[in-house]
């Protein structure tokens, strides 16, 4: 079983989407195995985004992850990485395929509504930083019916 951080970012709370998001990844039958709304700090924000010091967006990528809180998920499922970052589409509104997050809702080249880790080893370091003390390991009744042992 695999767990991927996903942040639903400032845009997606203030638009009033999380919950048609968060449907989106139940229907699909990923498992929430943390959930925490929080405001990003800007240390955390250099933690997180480190890859991305000194790139021309940096500076107002941080403004805007520290402008208002973001919502921290950790889901869990067999290939959870992948499967999430399908979901998600293009990095950009504008590109991203309908049925997509990014392809329904999104619209913007600079709000793109949600991140999602972009390997396992991304993953597991970005669960850390934003589930510090954890994640909650249970198994959902349904989970026979959602995945099958090869699946894992």
């Amino acid at each position: 079983m695999e767990t991927t951080l996903v942040l639903l970012k400032p845009d997606a709370l203030h638009r009033g989407l999380v919950g048609r998001i968060l449907s989106r990844f139940e229907d699909k039958g990923l498992q929430f195995a943390g959930m925490r709304l929080l405001r990003m700090t800007p240390e955390l924000a250099a933690q997180h985004y480190a890859d991305h010091v000194g790139k021309p967006f940096y500076e107002g990528l941080v403004r805007f992850m520290t402008a208002s809180p973001i919502l921290a998920l950790a889901l869990r499922g067999p290939q959870a990485v992948a499967i999430v970052r399908k979901m998600m589409g293009a990095t950009f509104g504008p590109d991203a395929d309908a049925g997509t997050l990014r392809g329904d809702f999104g619209a913007s080249r600079s709000f793109n509504l949600v991140h999602g880790s972009d390997s396992p080893a991304s993953a597991e370091r970005e669960l850390k930083l934003f589930f510090p003390d954890g994640l909650e390991d249970w198994t959902p009744i349904a989970q026979p019916w959602m995945w099958d042992s090869d699946d894992a």
